[in-house]
């Protein structure tokens, strides 16, 4: 059972519980990192420490949702072990896994509707890294 981290801002609550409900019908071990109101938050609070639950490998993946999409992205890019994705449509939700083995998805709540962001997390949770010559260049990615 593939186990995902969930967490972002105010701008992309309601779209964090509509998932958190979507994955666990689909079997998935959900951690939600917050938040836990609409209240006007700041999303590193939630996403770093969501961030580095992957990097430790406590979960498989983890999903970034707010407002822009942006802010969380560049969140989690502060961490050497996530290779955070900025996802809006289908081809890049599968690009970001086949090509980069990217870990944690980057969905921007105010720019595509729900009904888009789920099917994004359903095809970024379920594509494979191709690896082959990926694999060089992804290993090139981290700073150390």
């Amino acid at each position: 059972m593939k186990k995902i981290g969930i967490g972002g801002d105010h701008a992309g609550f309601e779209y964090k519980e509509k998932a958190i409900a979507f994955l666990e019908s689909k079997g998935y071990e959900v951690k939600d990192f917050g938040p836990f109101s609409s209240d006007s938050v700041d999303y590193p609070d939630f996403i770093h420490p969501m961030s580095s639950a992957v990097e430790r490998g406590d979960l498989d993946f983890g999903i970034a949702i707010c407002g822009s999409g942006n802010g969380v992205c560049m969140t989690a890019n502060k961490h050497e072990g996530v290779r955070a994705a900025y996802v809006w449509n289908s081809d890049l939700a599968a690009l970001a896994r086949q090509h980069n083995d990217a870990n944690v998805i980057c969905l921007p709540a105010r720019f595509v509707s729900y009904h888009w962001a789920e099917q994004f997390i359903d095809i970024f949770i379920n594509t494979e890294f191709e690896g082959g010559r990926h694999t060089n260049r992804v290993s090139k990615i981290s700073c150390q």
